[in-house]
């Protein structure tokens, strides 16, 4: 009795899986190496000086390597991601970890601006139905700190000069005047630790960086998020979701005079006006932001302001939407969990990419190492979504659906680009090839009885309860200003 064929699909799934498999792990990091740079016309608008040796192509290639080094110590990481692009590409694109550390404190802000639109049209181009949720792009935007080492570069760079004159530390030091102790010679203060500022944008459907900022440890992340909005270039109906630091006039015009959106969290540190007598909050209460340092002067600002239910608290969101069509409360509710997220990739860069506390001890050099392990970890989980978003095709001609980007590991995705660092080339075993461990990086899939968070959490007394928005009924005077502004 003659054996049944197997249908052409699965025949060809099978090549294809024992074509990758002979493959080595260099062969594999390079494809995806040139997927997301094909050719150095991407950089054809960067002028070189004429005795420059190095390809711009290939040296972004040795810094993403070398930032996605699990290695401790950066030359070590560096002569890893040396070597491995000697495999790959027969030369790697500078020799040295000091002409490779002085290239990028010179070339680093250069490369980020052409690198950044290369990155969001990848994103793009393989974001398919999560590039859009309910017909948005959202983007959201948070900031954090990373501790750099006490030198004497990074403590002028990083340190605010009127560190401990603010109105929190002031009273910190009146709460505790009784605990302290004055004259005690063994336990003098500390100096101020130096930190570098982080303000991050990020896609909130892809759960990918989108553009960053890197300042201080005082930056103001609204001025932050004001540069990236004046000099970036964002898709129709781009939505921007923020926390309750993000608000004020200022920030709302800019992003609504660009074309975008925005949503963010209010409490009692706004201002609001109310036109109509029926004004009902629970209904889409259509407010207006006019500072009185704005009227008469330019036209104010019409919003939408809701008070919905967030687990068990309250909030109170604002939108620059105005039709309830276009943004329902429920979507609202929705996007401003998502935003949740950038929290989670703070941590990935903490924890998983250990850059809790940066290496460099010169202020230049820690922020080029800063910049290059945000990319690096961009371009890592835009590997592995793009392997985990393909349509790959199953014995007997069925696609797998597509997995959602929430359960993306960012600690698997690093394990298994680490490993071809590590060893570029070896033939890997069945399965484990860079394409097959990138799409199974993902998180487990058990369901927690009891939730991860820890018990004993001391209390933080500078965190205050957010409460209501101040919304009051517009004056007869501001009536007119309005009349004026409108005509």
């Amino acid at each position: 009795m003659s054996r049944r064929k197997r249908p052409r699909s699965a025949r060809k799934a099978e090549s294809r899986r024992t074509h990758e498999r002979r493959q080595t792990n260099k062969a594999h990091l390079a494809g995806m190496l040139d997927w997301f740079l094909p050719d150095d016309l991407i950089f054809s608008e960067m002028r070189l000086h004429g005795n420059t040796k190095w390809s711009p192509r290939r040296l972004v290639c040795l810094a993403i390597l070398w930032a996605c080094s699990g290695l401790k110590n950066l030359t070590d990481a560096f002569a890893e991601a040396a070597e491995c692009c000697r495999s790959m590409f027969g030369s790697a694109a500078l020799g040295t970890y000091q002409g490779f550390m002085g290239v990028l404190s010179r070339w680093t802000p250069m490369l980020m601006e052409v690198l950044w639109p290369v990155l969001q049209q990848r994103m793009e181009e393989i974001g398919g139905e999560h590039w859009r949720i309910h017909g948005w792009v959202p983007i959201a935007f948070d900031g954090s700190r990373s501790t750099a080492p006490r030198t004497v570069a990074n403590e002028r760079a990083f340190c605010a000069k009127d560190y401990g004159k603010g109105k929190t530390a002031k009273y910190r030091k009146k709460k505790s005047k009784g605990m302290r102790r004055r004259n005690n010679e063994k336990n003098k203060p500390q100096p101020q630790e130096p930190q570098a500022w982080i303000t991050l944008l990020w896609h909130m459907g892809l759960r990918l960086p989108w553009m960053w900022r890197l300042g201080p440890s005082n930056s103001s992340e609204r001025a932050h998020v004001m540069e990236m909005i004046h000099g970036g270039r964002y898709p129709y109906k781009t939505l921007f979701c923020g926390d309750a630091g993000f608000i004020g006039y200022p920030l709302w015009s800019d992003i609504m005079q660009h074309g975008g959106h925005f949503l963010v969290r209010v409490g009692a540190n706004v201002s609001l006006l109310r036109e109509s007598s029926d004004y009902e909050l629970l209904k889409n209460g259509l407010v207006l932001c006019w500072p009185r340092a704005m009227q008469g002067k330019q036209a104010p600002l019409r919003l939408r302001l809701v008070k919905v239910r967030i687990g068990k608290s309250k909030a109170y969101l604002l939108t620059s939407v105005l039709a309830s069509g276009e943004l329902t409360i429920r979507e609202m509710v929705q996007f401003y969990k998502m935003r949740w997220g950038i929290e989670v990739e703070f941590r990935g860069l903490k924890q998983t990419l250990d850059r809790a506390k940066l290496r460099c001890r010169n202020d230049q050099r820690l922020l080029a190492e800063l910049d290059w392990s945000l990319m690096a970890m961009a371009v890592a989980e835009l590997f592995a979504l793009r392997e985990q978003l393909a349509k790959r095709p199953r014995a007997g001609g069925q696609n797998p659906p597509s997995t959602d980007p929430a359960r993306r590991s960012l600690a698997n995705t690093m394990r298994a680009i680490r490993r071809c660092i590590r060893v570029p080339d070896a033939i890997p075993d069945a399965g484990a090839d860079l394409p097959t461990l990138l799409r199974n990086a993902v998180t487990d899939g058990y369901h927690r009885k009891k939730p991860k968070r820890a018990r004993y959490r001391p209390p933080n007394p500078d965190k205050k309860p957010l409460g209501a928005p101040k919304v009051r009924k517009i004056t007869d005077q501001e009536k007119k200003w309005l009349r004026k502004s409108s005509l």
